[in-house]
């Protein structure tokens, strides 16, 4: 039988779990993931444990970045929550005067989108902001992977 997930009710200021826990990579080394706050709802919690493994992995999850990564999660389940208003109630609705009024679901949606955006480029999510990040070496710096002089074909004088 499944282990049931614990529900984080614990005070504020102690958690019950460890601030940190070790994950397994491909190269069988243990690399710590910050630990998911536990104020955030069942939907964030779920994006914080698809996103937070893969961004340890690559190095870019720090103690430093959790606040960053819970903003993320917690809009993306805003913005999960409007696109379900959206596909129920539809992106134009009848206002008090029976007028048609664009959804305050398609508000929401696009404003959490905007953040999503804007934090997903700091870690890395987009194509764009992947291509400017360093993707971490496996000898650990960076300088180590820079060509040497004779690397280049200078002419000789």
């Amino acid at each position: 039988m499944a282990k049931k997930r614990k529900e984080h009710n614990a005070p504020e200021g102690k958690s019950s779990e460890p601030e940190k826990r070790p994950v397994a990579t491909e190269e069988a080394k243990s690399v710590s993931i910050v630990e998911c706050p536990p104020e955030l709802s069942p939907t964030a919690r779920q994006e914080w444990d698809r996103l937070a493994p893969e961004l340890a992995t690559m190095g870019r999850l720090t103690p430093l970045d959790r606040g960053l990564l819970a903003a993320y999660c917690v809009a993306y389940a805003v913005w999960l929550e409007a696109v379900e208003g959206l596909q129920r109630y539809g992106t134009v609705m009848k206002s008090p005067n029976n007028y048609p009024v664009q959804s305050l679901y398609l508000s929401i949606a696009n404003r959490q989108a905007e953040i999503m955006i804007r934090i997903a480029s700091e870690f890395g999510f987009t194509p764009a902001s992947r291509s400017r990040l360093p993707t971490p070496s496996k000898g650990g710096s960076m300088l180590l992977e820079l060509p040497s002089l004779e690397d280049f074909d200078f002419p000789r004088l």
